[in-house]
């Protein structure tokens, strides 16, 4: 299963780079140096989401739902964590502008090919980057906690977020983690 996983966030990672150079080729009014093959990325989106969505809800199985993007991330860096974050709003922004653009330019050439107007391209790969990324970020957090089995639990067994002091269905406390500076960082119960 991890080799799988790994193949999955690999994809994500190529589909993440190839949806960055389309968008800021796009952000330049530059052509598309993917030409029609950066739609090819629409497609792509799929191939990686679906994975990273049955590898979610296994991440996030025993917590809350208000929880869901903690736990399914919680194998990950927080620079990834935040990353991810950045770009679903960055595409959340740039698809309203997207909106108020689009329209006033005339969208004409949306219906796919070589002469799509940057904007399009600029609307559509600001979605690629967030789901790429959030895809990659899901994997990369899926791999990690199967290998380190990193889902803390409390003294009666429960699964519980990394950042918790306490577990949240009984209530108990969680042991204290201290990082001790010796030669490469380790760690003390």
């Amino acid at each position: 299963m991890p080799l799988l996983l790994i193949s999955f966030l690999l994809l994500s990672v190529i589909g993440l780079v190839l949806s960055l150079i389309a968008h800021t080729a796009a952000l330049f009014g530059l052509p598309q140096p993917l030409g029609s093959a950066a739609w090819s990325l629409h497609i792509g989106i799929f191939v990686v989401w679906l994975p990273a969505v049955i590898v979610s809800n296994g991440l996030a199985r025993d917590f809350k739902r208000k929880d869901f993007w903690k736990a399914a991330l919680r194998g990950c860096p927080d620079w990834m964590r935040w990353l991810t974050y950045v770009f679903f709003g960055y595409a959340v922004v740039n698809f309203l502008l997207f909106v108020a653009v689009a329209p006033a330019r005339g969208a004409g050439g949306a219906g796919g090919g070589a002469n799509v107007p940057p904007d399009v391209f600029r609307g559509f790969s600001g979605h690629w980057m967030a789901f790429y990324s959030a895809a990659a970020a899901i994997l990369y957090s899926a791999i990690v906690v199967s290998h380190s089995d990193s889902a803390r639990r409390c003294p009666n067994g429960h699964p519980v977020l990394p950042p918790a002091s306490y577990c949240e269905k009984c209530g108990e406390a969680l042991a204290e983690v201290v990082y001790k500076e010796v030669g490469k960082n380790s760690i003390e119960h």
